[in-house]
């Protein structure tokens, strides 16, 4: 096996999973007043709510979509009779709808964070680099589902190769396998197109540089939920 796309793609998520929990749990206990996001609407609320709600309702359906998509088992699909092109096509469509408004809100949020300066003066570095690398990231997708799309729409159950599931299925058993700790993870997609190990490897670096940017509000907004059953407070004047 290449030692490149084995370093890559059998040890480098390793790196990353282990960076993005040790490094959130570390921010947390020695950085909680970093723990936020920081608000720009004071600054200048000029659509802010139209990038912020097409960034959010996009990433998340795009995020939840790759985490059922990659990690639900192959048997569960054939199981309730959805074949690999059929689920292929639909991931596609899915994720090129919640990519695009992802994709818009983002460029939106962009342009306020560079272009506005009363916002910009007020952004650190790490605030720009997040959304720039997130842009990446979702830009390589997007480009793969477009030429795909544009090549062969006209012949899509008959001469597409690529759109019978098998890329599909390589990605499901290199994800599986990353995360049960099973060898042999990185020969899945070894031959696997050069934009979906791209986009991978920008998505794993992602969760690499999450503990040092913002992204760790990420965590409360999960954990909010919890607020549903917690315990009343009472709260009294002096």
């Amino acid at each position: 096996m290449n030692t490149f796309n084995q370093f890559f793609f059998g040890i480098y998520p390793y790196i990353c999973l282990a960076v993005f929990f040790l490094g959130s749990l570390m921010r947390f206990d020695r950085e909680q007043y970093t723990w936020k996001s920081d608000s720009s609407e004071l600054l200048y609320r000029g659509q802010l709510r139209l990038g912020s709600v097409l960034f959010h309702v996009g990433v998340l359906a795009v995020f939840f979509g790759h985490l059922f998509g990659l990690l639900t088992p192959l048997w569960f699909w054939e199981f309730i009779g959805v074949s690999h092109q059929a689920k292929q096509i639909t991931a596609m469509t899915a994720g090129g709808i919640f990519g695009s408004a992802a994709l818009a809100g983002l460029i939106i949020l962009i342009r306020r964070r560079f272009k506005i300066e009363r916002i910009s003066v007020n952004s650190t570095w790490r605030d720009k680099l997040v959304l720039v690398w997130l842009l990446i990231t979702l830009l390589l997708v997007l480009v793969w589902i477009f030429i795909t799309l544009a090549l062969g729409l006209s012949t899509i159950f008959v001469s597409m190769g690529h759109l019978d599931g098998e890329e599909m299925v390589k990605l499901m058993q290199w994800a599986q396998h990353i995360v049960t700790f099973r060898g042999g993870a990185a020969g899945y997609i070894e031959d696997a197109n050069f934009l979906f190990k791209l986009h991978i490897f920008m998505g794993m670096t992602f969760f690499f540089i999450f503990p040092f940017t913002r992204m760790v509000h990420v965590w409360s907004g999960f954990a909010s939920v919890f607020y549903i059953g917690r315990a009343w407070q009472l709260v009294r004047r002096r």
